[in-house]
């Protein structure tokens, strides 16, 4: 049912711009060469790329530096017919070298890649670059969350940019409402409840390709509260609660390349205010509350290959309260780990002998309300703790990461930005 697991081709800071810039040079040298002249935007760009590599470089204690940067869109607005090859891309390359040029590019240059050429649009905007670097075992992690209600921030760890994304369509009662986020495939999801319709959940839909908010398709069984986790183009929710609030075990997988839901067999055991994780290929459901009371201490693991759920004892014992929030958990290179908000330490599991180790302690700025306000985050190969520290009139959200096969947690902060220390909703997108 799922593709294999991709790799991630590692990007330290800051080389990782350096190697970027390469890669992005050798094709605007192949524009070059097919046009006889250098146009004007890609001069601009690789200004703009020298610059880039010079700030990273002069960054010494918080990593890349600190820059809000506009989305581009994909469109044909700056299509100025200066290369007007639309079959072969590269004309003197083919088709074929050219994409492999374009692979290796930053995601953070396909806004403007893709205002090149109309064969340079359509590649971008149909997604279908993101699908070959995929097979191809490239994946870039972007995170995106909301501190502010209908507003989302997007930031590139290797190349330090901030992303604005536009603003979600206004909506009061689900401004009000409890919602949760997925990154899947090109796609980020935010599910939240519309109490001025007869439809009671609602999912809003933001695309990479278009830089635009729409409206997304509807679960079988319309819910909040769930556990989920994505894993390429697909993803899976477990458990929450319906429009009658009562508790769920039903499962659904959600396929963001038809943007279809099918329904999976249910879980043993309801339950919301739950997490879920993708580990060694198998979907995991870890903790949350079967009442209103009861705190479930178990987790559950599905099989995607045999279909069926099997009940772990004791998964979630101790990451969290009956009103905290739902257990802080994230997957690197296949190994789970936890984020104890109460006493402020970072755990891993030993499958083996399903059991917590405690590895060391979390950074010790952000805040949290019970576990509320605190994202803890798999990026690639490097584990993300974002949040900040609870002040009067706004604050200050960070991002502090740690790759832990570089050993004992010692977090290093790569950014921070004025937009409020409450996280909301956090999800990391890798394409």
């Amino acid at each position: 049912m799922l593709e294999s697991q991709s790799f991630l081709i590692s990007r330290a800071l800051p080389s990782s711009c350096e190697q970027e810039s390469k890669l992005a040079y050798m094709t605007y040298h192949l524009l070059e060469i097919t046009t006889n002249k250098r146009p004007t935007i890609v001069e601009s760009l690789e200004l703009n790329e020298a610059a880039m590599i010079k700030k990273a470089k002069s960054a010494d204690d918080l990593g890349p530096p600190f820059q809000e940067e506009k989305a581009l869109p994909l469109d044909e607005s700056n299509y100025n017919g200066q290369h007007s090859d639309t079959n072969s891309l590269i004309g003197q390359i083919g088709c074929d070298m050219s994409i492999k040029c374009l692979l290796h590019c930053s995601r953070s240059d396909f806004g403007a890649l893709a205002s090149l050429n109309r064969a340079f649009n359509s590649l971008f905007r149909t997604g279908e670059l993101y699908k070959l670097r995929r097979q191809t075992g490239i994946i870039e992690h972007w995170v995106y969350f909301s501190c502010n209600i209908l507003e989302w921030e997007a930031y590139d760890p290797y190349c330090g940019r901030w992303i604005t994304l536009p603003k979600m369509p206004q909506n009061d009662f689900f401004m009000r409402s409890d919602k949760e986020s997925l990154a899947v495939g090109t796609e980020l999801l935010v599910f939240g409840r519309d109490y001025t319709s007869r439809i009671a959940h609602i999912v809003l839909r933001y695309s990479i390709l278009t830089n635009s908010w729409s409206q997304g398709i509807e679960m079988n069984s319309p819910r909040c509260l769930f556990g989920s986790a994505s894993f390429g183009e697909v993803a899976i929710v477990a458990g929450g609660v319906d429009a009658q609030n009562t508790i769920l075990s039903s499962a659904e997988l959600y396929n963001s390349e038809t943007q279809t839901w099918v329904t999976l067999p249910s879980m043993n055991k309801p339950r919301k205010m739950c997490s879920g994780v993708f580990m060694d290929n198998k979907f995991y459901v870890i903790g949350g509350m079967r009442s209103p009371t009861e705190l479930l201490t178990c987790g559950e693991e599905y099989d995607t290959e045999r279909h069926s759920w099997r009940v772990i004892p004791n998964m979630s014992l101790g990451l969290n309260g009956p009103s905290g929030a739902p257990p802080l958990v994230a997957v690197v290179n296949n190994e789970l780990y936890a984020a104890d908000y109460a006493e402020k330490e970072v755990r891993k599991y030993d499958k083996e002998n399903n059991s917590w180790v405690t590895l060391g302690r979390l950074p010790e700025r952000p805040d949290s309300v019970n576990g509320w306000g605190l994202a803890f985050r798999a990026c690639g190969d490097r584990l993300l703790v974002i949040g900040g520290p609870r002040v009067l009139g706004g604050g200050m959200i960070e991002l502090n990461s740690w790759t832990p096969r570089d050993g004992p947690p010692e977090w290093n902060l790569i950014a921070r930005k004025h937009c409020g220390s409450f996280v909301y909703n956090c999800a990391v997108m890798g394409c």
